[in-house]
């Protein structure tokens, strides 16, 4: 099945620390757990039109939750932060975060 760089992009992530990397240019999305960097890279160039420079991802594992006496777990996911080129400009999507 062909990924398409939509599908590669789960969401972007609002957090504290994610609000402060954005003044270094770098931006923080979940992202699917079979994608690659090279292949995250060229989703955020493609949907953003934007120049990355780097890309780091972390796997994290799903909390553990408790229902009552039974516990269950949530899903594991991929996490992405982008780092923008110097001449890059920025993405548009969390410029009305700040």
């Amino acid at each position: 099945m062909e990924k398409s760089y939509h599908d590669i992009i789960v969401r972007p992530i609002i957090s504290e620390r994610s609000m402060e990397d954005l003044q270094n240019k770098k931006y923080t999305f979940e992202v699917r757990r079979d994608c690659n960097k090279t292949e995250i890279k060229k989703a955020i160039e493609n949907v953003f039109g934007v120049k990355v420079d780097k890309v780091n991802t972390m796997n994290m594992q799903g909390k553990t939750k408790r229902m009552g006496v039974h516990l269950g777990r949530r899903p594991h996911w991929k996490k992405a932060i982008v780092k923008l080129t110097e001449d890059s400009k920025p993405i548009e999507f969390f410029e009305g975060l700040l």
